[in-house]
């Protein structure tokens, strides 16, 4: 049982490790891109991206804001919409089942989704809207990824970081991931969503602000706990997470 169950760690550390891989190596390709702007090829990529622009908008409903996603592995990624747009980037993290690939799902479509896999490496959505381009990246939040983790904080402008209102078995384990991970970027403005806020035994946010300790972070960045419940029959309501889609281009926007 000892060797199988070694071999099984081991093909799972890995995996995470080749996911994590690929995500950096992602990254890069697409920072190169941007910052070379001239680069050989553009004029073609500009002519197709509008190409796909244009197609994306016909076959989205009305409301979404131009909107790509990715999941692991990654296809081909595109260069800028725009060079006038301002590149940010949102980076999304949380234990896994928390409801990141869900939060994601939902603030760039708003469509119905029975089932929304989990996600073993990586997704990236891209948001264009007012002037921006909006890169939100997500990790998985699986034990073996979460070490990879501190290696995305550097491009980041917004952290957002998912919990599962409703899985208190794990609470003390997310407030250490989170806090571990502030304490590297002190600085970076974070918003913290208290999901799955539809069930009936979910936390309250004030419940949860408790628990995550956050009150200990007052005053060291810009800090916001929103309740959010990452479902399309929670849209129309208070917790929608279009609420944080505003909130996020708000951010983003700041000079």
């Amino acid at each position: 049982m000892a060797p199988r169950r070694a071999l099984r760690d081991l093909t799972l550390a890995l995996g995470a490790a080749v996911a994590a891989l690929g995500s950096l190596l992602f990254i890069a390709w697409k920072m190169y891109f941007r910052g070379t702007g001239t680069g050989t090829g553009w004029d073609g990529w500009w002519e197709r991206e509008l190409q796909e622009l244009r197609e994306l908008q016909d076959r989205d409903p009305p409301g979404d804001a131009g909107c790509g996603s990715w999941d692991w592995p990654p296809h081909t990624p595109h260069p800028p919409m725009s060079p006038q747009l301002d590149w940010r980037q949102v980076l999304v993290l949380g234990l896994d089942g928390a409801g990141k690939s869900s939060v994601l799902h939902y603030i760039c479509s708003q469509t119905a989704r029975e089932r929304i896999a989990p996600t073993h490496g990586f997704n990236s959505a891209q948001l264009y809207i007012e002037g921006l381009e909006m890169d939100l990246l997500e990790v998985g939040g699986s034990q073996n990824l979460r070490a990879y983790w501190p290696h995305y904080l550097s491009q980041a402008h917004v952290l957002v970081f998912v919990v599962d209102s409703v899985d208190r078995s794990r609470l003390l384990t997310a407030r250490q991931e989170l806090h571990a991970l502030l304490a590297d970027e002190p600085r970076l403005p974070l918003v913290v969503l208290a999901n799955k806020q539809d069930k009936s035994n979910a936390l309250s946010t004030a419940e949860l602000r408790e628990e995550l300790a956050l009150h200990m972070l007052s005053g060291q960045r810009e800090l916001f706990l929103l309740p959010t419940s990452a479902t399309w029959a929670s849209l129309s309501t208070a917790t929608s997470v279009l609420h944080v889609k505003n909130l996020l281009v708000t951010l983003l926007s700041q000079p």
